[in-house]
């Protein structure tokens, strides 16, 4: 994922670790690019985790 020619058509942002957290991502700004992105979109991270029950 990390060479992905087409970030916006492949959103390889959405991708998370096994337990819900974020991960890495090679783009530009690390984490926080990938943090803001899903936060676009409506997903929100508590504490470095997604919440996966509210």
């Amino acid at each position: 994922m990390g060479r992905n020619p087409w970030p916006l058509i492949v959103p390889c942002h959405r991708v998370l670790t096994s337990d819900g957290k974020l991960g890495g991502f090679s783009a530009p700004g690390g984490g926080r690019t990938k943090s803001a992105l899903l936060a676009r979109e409506g997903v929100h991270l508590d504490g470095g985790q997604l919440a996966l029950f509210d």
